[in-house]
């Protein structure tokens, strides 16, 4: 893959110098600095180990990180039954956030932060000839192109048009540090597209630290200028999480937990399905298990007083 990757905009994640490809390892430019990285089959492996939780050794030696390596059956169990989760909005915000891009001129330029894994409603964007993917995460995955950390995004400054960020500030330990580097290598009118849980469990094992409200979220976004939010995941959702989770709760064995999760995905996938009418409703925010947003950066930074102003929920 990284025949494909344009290593103009890639910097180095320590001092942000250009790096060059030597061989098998990527080698940073700067004067001071010339840190170097490693690639493995093709993919570079840029993570700043003095200021993140992973060290190179981890990818080197394809160790699980979020993601962890189950048996094929069980993997082909569990695409096979109901799941209790739906992104009810993702689709509608994949085709907003390509018809702002279309405006653009030239070939506009994309980055997915925790795209190891295809995002939910991206499926058929991911194929749009007009732009260029950078698909990176913390963990192996069939789309991962670059290794890195979220908290030093191995980028130049105005790097990209866009980027996405799906169901991966809940995994950081530090969010904000994060949704800065994603205003920094954003071009001046560079948009970004958020998807943050608010009331689900944890899933990512000690990969999971923080969960937003919609101010909450908002607040974490207040350098961007809302085009959309609302609610990605509903109060169905946040239900039958909490149910699949309260019987799990009973449970420490393996195995009864693979059973437990299987029938309370067969038992309350159902739920979900109440989100395609509660997401619409303004107090259903309030009981929401995720949110999105999409914003485009801005000079203007959004004051607490006008966050306040901006509840919506049923209280």
């Amino acid at each position: 893959m990284a025949a494909t990757l344009d290593w103009q905009i890639i910097a180095c994640p320590k001092c942000h110098s250009d790096m060059e490809l030597r061989g098998e390892t990527a080698v940073c430019t700067g004067e001071d600095c010339h840190t170097q990285f490693p690639t493995t089959e093709g993919v570079p492996i840029l993570v700043r180990e003095d200021n993140s939780i992973f060290d190179t050794q981890q990818f080197l030696r394809k160790e699980d990180t979020f993601f962890r390596s189950i048996p094929k059956w069980r993997e082909w169990i569990s695409h096979n039954i109901p799941d209790v989760s739906l992104n009810v909005n993702a689709e509608k915000n994949a085709r907003k956030l390509l018809d702002l891009l279309k405006n653009r001129p030239g070939k506009a330029r994309v980055l997915v932060v925790g795209g190891g894994v295809i995002g939910a409603g991206l499926g058929d964007a991911l194929h749009d000839a007009n732009i260029e993917w950078v698909e990176t995460d913390v963990s192996w995955g069939p789309q991962t192109q670059i290794i890195c950390d979220a908290h030093d995004l191995p980028f130049h400054d105005g790097s990209f048009d866009a980027v996405i960020v799906q169901a991966v500030l809940e995994h950081v330990v530090d969010p904000l540090r994060c949704v800065n580097e994603i205003y920094r290598v954003l071009k001046d009118d560079g948009v970004v597209y958020a998807d943050t849980p608010f009331i689900q469990q944890v899933h990512g094992r000690q990969y999971d630290f923080t969960r937003f409200t919609r101010l909450g979220h908002r607040r974490l976004f207040r350098h961007f200028e809302e085009i959309d939010s609302g609610i990605s995941c509903g109060p169905g959702v946040a239900l039958a999480w909490s149910l699949r989770y309260f019987l799990l709760s009973f449970f420490s064995s393996q195995r009864m937990r693979g059973i437990v999760s299987f029938g309370s995905r067969i038992s309350f996938f159902w739920l979900k399905y109440f989100d395609y009418y509660l997401a619409r409703k303004k107090q259903a925010l309030d009981a929401a298990s995720a949110f999105f947003f999409l914003g485009r950066k801005s000079p203007i930074i959004l004051s607490d007083r006008e966050l306040l102003s901006d509840y919506q929920g049923g209280f």
